[in-house]
């Protein structure tokens, strides 16, 4: 780590401002919830049980409070009842078996006397700072007021490290201490290696919807990985672009000749690019659908869509994986959401959990396939940032930790 972390601040008798990724998903209170996000019971903690380490540290560590802050959702910068953090100070308090205060706001009257309210090495969670339109916006006078409610800064919140927010940017230039947490520290560390000096074979299997969200980062993985593993219905683009028929599966069209090029490079690279060569196609998106797998040049597909990677592209992404060192996984490999869809994610997740080596997986589907698989404990490292994890893949600087203080 060229970034100083918790490990080097001294914490002790000291109010300690810790920006955490709490962006989790709730429950819908309504079916009308603006963005999905309702005031109801968390769909899955991951995120909150993720920054626990580093709250520990800090409390171990003696610190005389430790004040958490985190954005939920879009609430477009006004207050929004369904995007309250209140339900996740109850969660983080029973993980963390103590009490965990909530303030009704993250500055003002409301945070300043639940800071000050705190008990000697008590906790205390903002309201969601995006309620405020300055957090989005950098605003240094924002970051200022956040920044006089505690004495040392550590951000935690790799998922929001590629953002230059005030709460992860501005509010460091203020603060006389900073550095990462545990969490923001391993992400690095891992991702990092992945780029820098992985472990030979290494091999990147990109999915996901869009292959728009993820060019950037083949671009910069193809000179890195030894091999490149694509699927999803990103795989359509390139099918489209090299003539093959794809129904009316997700195309994006204005990247055909982004994809063209990507392919271009990596044959001039002598880069074993693999994309799938069948595929489970269905009339829509649908739970009660007529699923047929095809050979992904059979123009039957006709009016139907490709939803997943068929049976043979698995077990030839599987053979590619076998003898890896290094692997990093983002993205599905179909509409993993619904069963019929769902085995091709299925079966690469259990092929990189057999991996004995370096396992990074990131992005919430991908994750929630090695979770259903019942193999999360035999993955390295899971990433929290879904949208940051792609950007560091990609090769740009994260706002976040290049605002932190180098050791």
């Amino acid at each position: 780590m060229a970034k100083k972390t918790i490990r080097d601040l001294n914490l002790k008798g000291r109010r300690v401002f810790v920006r955490v990724d709490f962006n989790v998903p709730l429950v819908p209170r309504s079916s009308e919830s603006e963005g999905g996000i309702g005031n109801g019971a968390i769909g899955d903690d991951t995120r909150i049980r993720a920054t626990l380490p580093t709250i520990q540290y800090a409390l171990d560590a003696g610190a005389a409070v430790v004040i958490l802050a985190s954005h939920l959702g879009r609430p477009k910068g006004k207050p929004n009842p369904d995007m309250s953090l209140r339900p996740l100070a109850a969660r983080a308090g029973e993980l963390l078996k103590r009490d965990v205060a909530f303030a009704d706001d993250c500055m003002g009257p409301a945070a300043e006397q639940a800071v000050r309210c705190a008990p000697k090495g008590g906790i205390v969670l903002l309201e969601n700072l995006r309620f405020h339109p300055e957090e989005e916006k950098n605003d240094a006078g924002f970051a200022a007021t956040l920044a006089s409610l505690a004495d040392v800064y550590v951000n935690d919140a790799f998922g929001a490290a590629h953002r230059a927010h005030a709460s992860v940017d501005a509010i460091v230039r203020l603060m006389p201490e900073a550095g990462a947490g545990l969490l923001m520290e391993s992400e690095l560390r891992y991702l990092g290696e992945a780029i820098g000096n992985p472990a030979r074979p290494y091999v990147a299997v990109l999915g996901g919807a869009k292959v728009s969200d993820k060019i950037e980062v083949i671009e910069n993985l193809i000179p890195r990985v030894d091999r490149l593993l694509i699927g999803g219905a990103m795989a359509y683009t390139f099918f489209k672009a090299q003539g093959k028929p794809v129904g009316t599966s997700l195309v994006e069209d204005d990247k055909q000749g982004p994809a063209r090029d990507i392919l271009e490079r990596a044959k001039a690279r002598g880069l074993q690019l693999l994309l799938p060569i069948d595929h489970v196609v269905a009339p829509a998106v649908d739970v009660d659908a007529t699923t047929e797998t095809l050979g992904v040049d059979d123009p039957k597909i006709g009016g139907r869509m490709g939803l997943d990677i068929g049976p043979r592209t698995a077990k030839a992404y599987a053979d590619a994986l076998h003898d890896a060192r290094t692997v990093v996984w983002n993205g599905p490999m179909g509409v993993f959401e619904i069963d019929a869809f769902a085995q091709g994610t299925t079966a690469i997740a259990l092929a990189v959990a057999e991996i004995k080596g370096t396992t990074i997986v990131g992005g919430g589907d991908s994750i929630a396939a090695v979770k259903k698989a019942g193999v999360a404990d035999r993955i390295t490292h899971m990433s929290t940032g879904g949208g940051a994890s792609l950007e560091f893949l990609g090769g740009r600087t994260l706002p976040g930790v290049a605002v932190l203080p180098d050791k």
